[in-house]
C-alpha cells in the first residue's frame, strides 16, 4: 500500500461542527491540509475555521443541511470555486440515538435511514462527478461495525450503514479504472458529545481524538477498509463466521444501558 501525504491537498469534511468529523478536520489541518468543513451549525463551523486560520492554517466553513441535495451539490461547487478542486471528501454525517424498534413508526425508521444513507449520497455523487472528470481522488466514508449485521437499539442505523457499506462495495468495482480510491472506515462504540447517556451499552469505547487518529490512518495508508479499535473489530469479526441464529442469541443477550 501506498501511503500519502495530506500537505497541500484540499479535503473536504462532511458532519464536521462536533466530534469524530470535527477532530478528523482539526488533524487533516495540522498535517497540512486545506480543510473545507461543512455541517448545519453554522456557528460551529465558524468557530473552527476561525481557530484554524489563527494558527495559520487553511480553512473554510460551508453551512448546510445534508438532507438536501440542492445544498450538498452548492457546497461542493464553492469548495471547488473557492479551492480549486477536491482531493479527498470524508463523508461523516448521520448517526443515531438507541433505538428500541418495537416502539419506532415507519416514519421513524425511513428519517434515521434518511440522516444516515441519503446525506452520504448527496455529496458523493456531485465529488464523484468532479473527481472523475480529474481522474484522481480519495472517497473516504464513517461506516460503522454495526453495518455488518443487525445491533440491538440500532435497526435504522445498522440498515443505512450496511447499505453503504454494498454501495461503496460496488463503487469500486464499476470506477475501478477512474484514478478514485474508496475507503471505508468502521469505527467501533465512540465517546463523542451525542452518545452520552443515549442509553446504549458501549462495550469497547473510545475517545473521539483516538478514532480520528485511526481515520486518518486509514486514508494515508491507502486501505479500502479499515476497522478499529481492534478488539471490537474481532469480536464483530468473528460474529460475521457464526451461524446466524447463535449470533442473534448472544446479541439478544447484550446489556441494554441504563
Amino acid at each position: 500500500m501506498t501511503r500519502i501525504s495530506l500537505s497541500g491537498k484540499v479535503v473536504l469534511v462532511v458532519g464536521a461542527s462536533t466530534g469524530i468529523g470535527r477532530r478528523f478536520a482539526e488533524r487533516a489541518a495540522e498535517a497540512g491540509a486545506t480543510v473545507a468543513i461543512t455541517a448545519r451549525r453554522a456557528t460551529l463551523l465558524n468557530e473552527i475555521a476561525a481557530v484554524q486560520t489563527g494558527r495559520g492554517r487553511r480553512c473554510s466553513a460551508h453551512p448546510a443541511d445534508a438532507t438536501n441535495a440542492a445544498a450538498a451539490q452548492q457546497v461542493v461547487d464553492d469548495v471547488i470555486d473557492l479551492h480549486g478542486r477536491i482531493d479527498l471528501v470524508l463523508l461523516n454525517a448521520g448517526g443515531a440515538p438507541a433505538l428500541d424498534l418495537t416502539a419506532l413508526a415507519a416514519q421513524d425508521i425511513t428519517e434515521y435511514m434518511r440522516t444516515n444513507y441519503d446525506v452520504a449520497v448527496n455529496y458523493l455523487v456531485p465529488v464523484l462527478r468532479h473527481m472523475r472528470e480529474r481522474g484522481s481522488g480519495i472517497v473516504a466514508h464513517t461506516n460503522s461495525l454495526a453495518g455488518w449485521y443487525g445491533i440491538p437499539l440500532q435497526g435504522p442505523y445498522s440498515a443505512a450503514k450496511a447499505a453503504l457499506r454494498v454501495l461503496f462495495d460496488t463503487y469500486r468495482i464499476e470506477y475501478a479504472k477512474s484514478g478514485i480510491r474508496f475507503v471505508s472506515i468502521y469505527p467501533g462504540f465512540v465517546r463523542t458529545e451525542s452518545t452520552v447517556g443515549d442509553g446504549m451499552a458501549a462495550p469497547g469505547e473510545i475517545d473521539e481524538d483516538a478514532a480520528a487518529a485511526h481515520m486518518i490512518r486509514a486514508v494515508v495508508t491507502g486501505r479500502e477498509s479499515y476497522s478499529f479499535p481492534w478488539s471490537t473489530a474481532a469480536l464483530v469479526g468473528f460474529g460475521r463466521i457464526m451461524p446466524a441464529r447463535a449470533r442473534n442469541a448472544i446479541l439478544g443477550r447484550m446489556p441494554r444501558g441504563e
